[in-house]
């Protein structure tokens, strides 16, 4: 891994409060409790809001999503998320 690679050594691209949209279909891996592994949880183009930021492994953010149609939170990466501003 370069130095580069640490996302966590920048800001956060998103804040809480911002909306956005998953770039591609997510799917439960085994790591949301309460639904089968395979699961859809978020489709892509489906819009929701960054309800809490974390890290994983002290190298990326974790963005805590609220997708509004599903109700679900999905911890999400930067690259699998776009702003859904209006202003961005």
């Amino acid at each position: 891994m370069q130095a580069s690679d640490v996302e966590i050594d920048d800001d956060p691209l998103y804040d809480i409060g911002h909306k956005v949209r998953v770039r591609r279909l997510i799917r439960n891996d085994g790591t949301f409790p309460g639904q089968d592994i395979g699961v859809t949880l978020a489709k892509k183009g489906e819009v929701g809001y960054v309800v809490s930021i974390g890290t994983f492994l002290q190298t990326y953010y974790i963005y805590a999503v609220h997708f509004m149609q599903s109700g679900f939170v999905i911890g999400c990466r930067s690259k699998e998320l776009e702003s859904a501003e209006e202003n961005s």
